[in-house]
């Protein structure tokens, strides 16, 4: 086991599956077992997940609304998403806590740094909702955030496709993947990873970033493991040049289009 507490970030937009909006049980029931093995391990298990898949923050404008209260909606969305994963994890035997960074008494205990820590101490998988509670933040900073105050070994980035590439992979076909880079390599070459508030926040605590594709059953453990998986994002990361993948034109971009608004 070469982490003993990881965060976990998922994006709403996952939860679709092959689905234009919502949660399907499937991939929500997928993503459970993954968490329920990584846990099952002795790893301390923490989640951030997106809401994109219900309101993103960002679409309030659109709509008319304003920003501000399009943000707290994206946030309730995170909870419902959140509510979602903890009731898929108990099915399956998983003790969870869903911990909001909006007080709702009713459905989730609020966001106390103390009581976090010592639910994972308990072995606990400890799901933390409705992003940092402020507006104008996106569960990625949600996530970079909790990750430092949890003193997380690790923020594994859970996405469709399997790392970082040079380009995006649909659009440009010489695309290829990164096995390891810098922070200041994906800053320099202007990479999509995390939006720059999340990104700056790893960078500045040395807290190293895994993107890598959740939707392969195992890759999470593998992680755990200490295997190479996806793209590592460190301080000082080994000189090994972009990897060619035969399959990349088949990819996503290897950020889900923009971090959802917490």
């Amino acid at each position: 086991m070469k982490y003993k507490r990881i965060l976990l970030k998922l994006s709403g937009e996952a939860l679709m599956g092959q689905q234009q909006y919502g949660i399907d049980a499937e991939r929500l029931m997928q993503y459970a077992e993954e968490i329920k093995t990584a846990a099952a391990t002795g790893t301390q298990v923490a989640v951030v997940i997106g809401g994109g898949n219900i309101f993103r923050g960002v679409q309030a404008e659109a709509f008319g609304l304003d920003r501000v209260q399009g943000d707290y909606m994206g946030m309730l969305a995170t909870v419902i998403n959140s509510m979602a994963l903890q009731s898929a994890l108990e099915k399956i035997n998983v003790s969870t806590r869903l911990l909001s960074g909006v007080t709702i008494q009713r459905v989730c205990e609020p966001y106390i740094r103390r009581r976090a820590l010592r639910h994972l101490e308990k072995g606990r998988v400890v799901i933390f909702g409705a992003g940092i509670g402020s507006p104008y933040f996106t569960t990625d900073s949600a996530a970079s955030l909790r990750a430092i105050e949890m003193d997380a070994d690790v923020v594994l980035k859970g996405t469709r496709v399997d790392g970082i590439y040079t380009a995006d992979p649909e659009k440009d076909p010489t695309a290829v993947r990164y096995p390891e880079i810098t922070f200041d390599e994906v800053m320099e070459k202007n990479l999509s990873v995390m939006d720059m508030t999340a990104f700056t926040l790893c960078k500045e605590n040395n807290l190293p970033i895994i993107v890598f594709d959740m939707n392969k059953p195992g890759n999470l453990q593998r992680l755990i493991d200490g295997e190479k998986v996806g793209t590592l994002v460190t301080m000082n990361a080994s000189s090994a040049a972009p990897l060619l993948d035969p399959k990349h034109s088949s990819l996503q971009p290897a950020l889900d289009t923009p971090a959802e608004q917490a």
